[in-house]
């Protein structure tokens, strides 16, 4: 059985789908509500690491938060990294890692590619 986490906020759909797409592929789950536990900066970094990314791309950019304090201004990826450890709900959704791997699952139907990699 293949062991994932889910960055997972419940109230979004794609992130429902993501969850019912690893349970049909009969994973080993970890559910993480990054909302009530936020990753600290080192496990974003982490997570970062495992995506390929910087911080900027997995900034939700039409959240309300974003657009009142953040559009337009030019941060560093730490300053970014800092940021989503205070506004989590900032962070994309869902983010699905497998071992030294991770995908933004949007559409959540990329954790299939995901699942069938070899780490």
């Amino acid at each position: 059985m293949k062991k994932v986490t889910i960055l997972h906020n419940n109230r979004c759909s794609k992130s429902r789908c993501a969850l019912q797409i690893l349970q049909e592929e009969n994973c080993e789950i970890e559910v993480i509500d990054y909302l009530k536990n936020t990753p600290s900066k080192k496990e974003i970094k982490t997570i970062l690491d495992k995506l390929g990314l910087n911080a900027i791309d997995i900034v939700r950019k039409k959240e309300p938060i974003f657009i009142e304090k953040f559009k337009n201004k030019t941060f560093t990826n730490t300053e970014w990294i800092q940021i989503l450890t205070e506004y989590p709900i900032l962070i994309e959704r869902p983010i699905v890692i497998d071992g030294y791997k991770a995908v933004i699952a949007r559409p959540p139907e990329v954790i299939l590619q995901l699942l069938k990699r070899k780490n």
